[in-house]
């Protein structure tokens, strides 16, 4: 909304953007070509693991990667969004600068299995969750099967765990399929544009712009 020539946003606060969906579905790779659009105002929550990194993965950057005690440590103080254990490892969104980061007017991106975004949907229910899918679940093995970072008998615990969490997609908001990773970063995008302009999140400010009062 322009008046004299100055762009007003009616939902300045900004979002907590949930990417999700199971292992293997290009979730980190969607969320990498986000950030690469272009006057994007993204900022990403690192999650918190306790697996060894993969080849090319920077601790601080892809996640923290910390110990078993570290984490469990973290659990019992309240630290975590959300928190979940897969494989024999646990994987957790801290909950520091988050809310910070929102009122400032950041869209707080969250990357996250299954099982936590649940968790935050039932916390964050104002949050925007997004399920990503696969164009085939032939696409899907193909991938899990090409990372060469998994052993046969963890691809199949992950292959069976996805088959039982694409029935949780009605759960969520939306759902992107990630035939092409340009294309559905672009449709998050649009997403949360859409989302910023929902009469739920910007009434308020609008009553206040039609009183005079901003």
């Amino acid at each position: 909304m322009a008046i004299g020539g100055i762009t007003l946003k009616l939902n300045e606060r900004g979002l907590l953007v949930i990417i999700s969906g199971p292992s293997g579905v290009g979730k980190g790779t969607i969320r990498k070509a986000l950030f690469e659009i272009t006057d994007n105002n993204f900022c990403y929550s690192v999650s918190m693991t306790t697996r060894k990194p993969r080849p090319g993965e920077i601790d601080g950057v892809d996640y923290f990667f910390v110990t078993r005690e570290e984490f469990e440590k973290r659990i019992k103080s309240n630290g975590f969004l959300e928190y979940a254990e897969f494989v024999g490892e646990y994987y957790g969104t801290p909950i520091d600068f988050i809310e910070t980061m929102m009122e400032k007017g950041k869209e707080v991106i969250v990357e996250i299995e299954v099982e936590g975004a649940l968790q935050v949907r039932e916390k964050n229910p104002e949050a925007v969750f997004i399920f990503i899918v696969p164009p085939s679940r032939k696409a899907l093995i193909d991938r899990l099967k090409n990372r060469g970072t998994d052993s046969l008998e963890t691809i199949k615990k992950r292959i069976d765990k996805a088959e039982r969490e694409f029935h949780l997609a009605y759960k969520y908001d939306y759902i992107v399929v990630n035939d092409e990773v340009v294309n559905a970063a672009d449709r998050i995008y649009a997403i949360i544009r859409a989302e910023h302009a929902k009469t739920e999140r910007s009434i308020h400010k609008y009553y206040k712009l039609l009183e005079g009062k901003e």
